[in-house]
């Protein structure tokens, strides 16, 4: 039994075409139409995922809508040399009426019920970079070859992962800070009321109405004021 024909319409048919330099992450896009009056499934395999980064690689388009794909091929050392294997794969399946787990329906479903369209890549260099020297790759996180989260674009992408690195530093420090402000706190809990033991005179615990001398109050008073504020700066920082 044949399989059926590619229901989606995607552009570009062929080829996907990347444009140095390759030193610094360079993304190229893919669009996906569904022409028709039923839900369609998508998802996109490459011979190459630890060297793209595909957002969103999987989904579900309604009839008549429109996606778009981007993949982003992280930085590499160009060799024109080289000839160049990687490709990508598109696979389609109609979705069911009812709502199903669209994971276990891509386990679950017959090969001979989906459609599936390929495309190459292809790298290219501008004529003015042909010749330079090549300079080494840009450094690239691990989180940016997730492929699971919402697009967003390269420049972005780097801004927000410096961002977050200033953040995570910043958070360091102010958790430090707080660590010794509650050591601090606790020491000078311990000497009021040490002071106050010391200043007072020792009374039995079997006097009837006893009156706690003035001394240790003070220092339960001091104690209680200082863990309310210790919980307000925690609570922030928790926030």
């Amino acid at each position: 039994m044949a399989k059926p024909e590619q229901v989606l319409t995607i552009e570009p048919q062929n080829e996907l075409r990347f444009r140095g330099p390759f030193n610094v992450p360079v993304t190229s896009y893919m669009k996906l139409t569904n022409p028709s009056d039923r839900r369609v499934l998508f998802k996109i395999k490459t011979t190459a995922p630890k060297k793209y980064c595909v957002r969103p690689n999987s989904g579900l388009l309604e009839p008549n809508s429109k996606a778009e794909i981007a993949i982003c091929l992280q930085p590499f050392i160009f060799d024109p040399e080289e000839k160049n294997k990687h490709k990508f794969m598109v696979q389609t399946v109609y979705a069911p009426d009812s709502d199903a787990n669209l994971e276990q329906l891509w386990k679950d479903i017959n090969p001979e019920q989906m459609m599936d369209s390929k495309l190459k890549c292809v790298f290219e260099l501008p004529p003015d970079l042909a010749d330079a020297p090549q300079e080494e790759p840009a450094k690239v996180s691990p989180k940016v070859t997730a492929q699971s989260s919402p697009y967003v674009p390269a420049h972005l992408e780097a801004e927000e992962l410096e961002k977050a690195a200033i953040e995570v530093i910043q958070l360091r420090e102010e958790e430090s800070l707080l660590r010794q402000e509650n050591l601090r706190l606790k020491e000078e809990i311990l000497r009021l009321k040490h002071s106050a033991n010391i200043g007072q005179p020792q009374m039995s615990k079997y006097t009837p109405n006893a009156v706690q001398p003035q001394g240790i109050s003070v220092a339960y008073l001091v104690a209680g004021i200082a863990i309310a504020i210790f919980g307000i700066i925690m609570g922030k920082f928790m926030l």
